[in-house]
């Protein structure tokens, strides 16, 4: 199987902007104005995209020769494959259909960037990622990083609903709902912070034995290290009188955009072009 995504040659790329696109559109009226029908159809379109997206990643990974996660548009093939299945196991788990809508949104806002900026070329691994540490310290990290993404979703539905309580009965309805997603934007933190955790220590461990340390203050090092204590705050908060609920969730919110910076916001910094991990 070969597909050849770089250059002008990723048009299934657009196929799966387009399916989550689809998705998006139903599920949005499915979830908020409870139309079970939409919400069916916007999860057999998730996903026939999630099928899409696995195909790419494997096609990819045999294009390239090598796992498809060193560039900005692999990852950003890959994140929303991530995100399609944390989102897949909250619904079957939860019920979370909800998050349909967010999950098809954030996956075409990641997919037409990665359209309009596709490789050029396939590029072959340095001698330092060319380790069995890669492909579990990437994985790890990126199915982290789609779990705080729920998280933070439900966080700001959260936040949200409260706005639109009107009268006692409604206001009753929507406390149960806050309760709801609250509960589940902390379970979601929990698996998260978990995976961010293992993803960490995989990372330091793999620097050990690439470069003989295991922490060399590179900045998307430092980043992630700010985005755990991020996490290990809201967590250790969250347990404290006075921090749950409301206050919890906006920090919850506060924390993703760490998340966002850490993943996305790198090459802003002056000295990214030092950082291995910094993706281009």
């Amino acid at each position: 199987m070969s597909l050849e995504l770089s250059g002008g040659g990723h048009w299934l790329v657009g196929v799966l902007a387009a399916v989550h696109g689809g998705s998006l559109v139903l599920a949005a009226p499915g979830s908020f104005l409870k139309r079970k029908s939409l919400e069916r159809a916007a999860l057999v379109l998730f996903l026939a995209a999630f099928a899409i997206n696995t195909w790419i990643m494997a096609g990819r990974w045999i294009e390239a020769g090598r796992p498809p996660f060193k560039t900005l548009y692999e990852t950003l093939l890959f994140y929303p494959w991530c995100v399609g299945l944390v989102t897949l196991v909250l619904i079957g788990l939860h019920r979370l259909h909800v998050l349909l809508a967010f999950a098809s949104g954030v996956s075409v806002i990641g997919l037409v960037y990665a359209l309009t900026h596709p490789d050029v070329e396939i590029i072959h691994l340095p001698p330092a990622l060319q380790s069995g540490w890669f492909v579990p310290h990437v994985v790890t990290y990126f199915v982290s990083y789609a779990a705080l993404f729920a998280s933070c979703v439900l966080a700001l539905l959260s936040l949200a609903i409260p706005v639109f309580g009107k009268g006692e009965a409604r206001s009753n309805e929507h406390a149960n709902l806050v309760r709801r997603f609250e509960s589940h934007a902390n379970g979601a933190v929990m698996f998260g912070f978990s995976a961010l955790t293992l993803g960490l220590v995989l990372g330091a461990v793999w620097g050990k034995y690439a470069w003989g340390d295991y922490w060399s203050w590179d900045p998307k090092e430092n980043w992630a290290l700010v985005t755990w204590l991020a996490y290990l705050v809201y967590l250790h908060l969250e347990m404290v009188r006075g921090w749950r609920g409301r206050r919890a969730m906006v920090l919850l919110v506060a924390a993703f955009a760490a998340v966002v910076f850490t993943y996305l916001g790198m090459s802003l910094l002056p000295t990214s072009s030092d950082s291995l991990h910094v993706y281009q």
